[in-house]
C-alpha cells in the first residue's frame, strides 16, 4: 500500500499491485483546545478506536444510501484493518453544506441565533481551504476556476439533498435530529458523480432527544451501539 494523500482523519492509500484505492480511517479527531468539533479545521486529538468506529458507521450509512439510490464511491470495508475500498474519483476542493437549522459558523458569520429552522433546507458550497477559512463559493467561480463544468454544480446539489433527506430519516430512527452536514462529491473518468469521503459524525451535527448536541466522539459511540443493537450484535 502506498499513501497518496494524508488528511486530518483519513489517509488515501493505493494498492500498487492492483491499483485499487482505499481510505484508512485514523484515530484522529477534529477540534480545538481540547474540545472535539466536527466543524473544526484542526486536529484536536486522538481517541483510541475512533477509526474503526468511524469505518463501521460509514459502512452502515454508505450501504443504506446505496440502497436508496444515492451514488457513492463505497465498494466495501475491512473493519479490522480500518480500510474502506472506494471507487477512484476526482474530488474537487469543495464542500457541500446542507443546513436544516442555523448553527456553527453560520451564526457567527451572519450574527443570527442558533436553532432557527430552514424550510426548505439551506444549501451552501465552500472552497475547501483551511488557510482561507473555507470561504463560500458560487457556481460561477467554480466554473471560472475549472473545478466543475456547466451543470455539475446543480448535479452536486441534487446529490447533497438526496444524502440529507436519507440521513435525516435514518438518524431520526436513532432518536437524533439532523442539524446540518457537509459532504464531498467526486467524479469518475466519465464525469459521473458520487458521494465521496465518509459518512460519520465527523460530517454532521445532530441533537439528541434531551436537546443536547453531542460531539462527534460521543455521537459515534451512541450510534454504533444503536447500529449493533439493531443488527442483534
Amino acid at each position: 500500500m502506498k499513501a497518496v494523500y494524508d488528511g486530518k482523519t483519513k489517509r488515501v492509500m493505493v494498492d500498487e499491485a492492483s491499483g485499487e484505492t482505499y481510505l484508512f480511517f485514523k484515530d484522529d479527531a477534529t477540534g480545538k483546545d481540547g474540545v472535539f468539533d466536527p466543524g473544526s479545521n484542526e486536529v484536536g486529538g486522538s481517541v483510541l478506536g475512533k477509526g474503526r468506529t468511524g469505518l463501521a458507521i460509514s459502512k452502515y450509512f454508505f450501504e443504506m444510501l446505496e440502497a436508496k439510490g444515492v451514488p457513492t464511491h463505497y465498494l466495501g470495508a475491512d473493519l479490522d484493518k480500518c480500510l474502506m475500498k472506494v471507487r477512484r474519483v476526482t474530488v474537487p476542493k469543495l464542500e457541500f453544506v446542507l443546513r436544516y437549522f442555523t448553527a456553527g459558523s453560520m451564526c457567527s458569520r451572519f450574527s443570527i441565533e442558533p436553532g432557527i429552522p430552514f424550510d426548505p433546507p439551506y444549501l451552501e458550497v465552500t472552497l475547501k481551504n483551511d488557510a482561507q477559512g473555507d470561504p463560500l463559493i458560487s457556481e460561477r467561480l467554480c466554473l471560472m476556476k475549472g473545478m466543475l463544468k456547466e451543470g455539475e454544480y446543480d448535479k452536486s446539489l441534487k446529490i447533497l439533498l438526496q444524502v440529507g433527506d436519507a440521513l435525516r430519516d435514518e438518524l431520526r430512527g436513532f432518536g437524533l435530529t439532523l442539524i446540518d452536514l457537509k459532504i464531498e462529491i467526486g467524479f469518475d473518468e466519465n464525469r459521473d458523480f458520487f458521494l465521496a469521503d465518509e459518512v460519520t459524525p465527523d460530517i454532521w451535527r445532530v441533537q439528541d432527544e434531551s436537546g443536547n448536541i453531542p460531539d462527534q466522539i460521543t455521537c459515534a459511540k451512541l450510534l454504533l451501539e444503536k447500529i449493533n443493537a439493531r443488527a442483534g450484535l
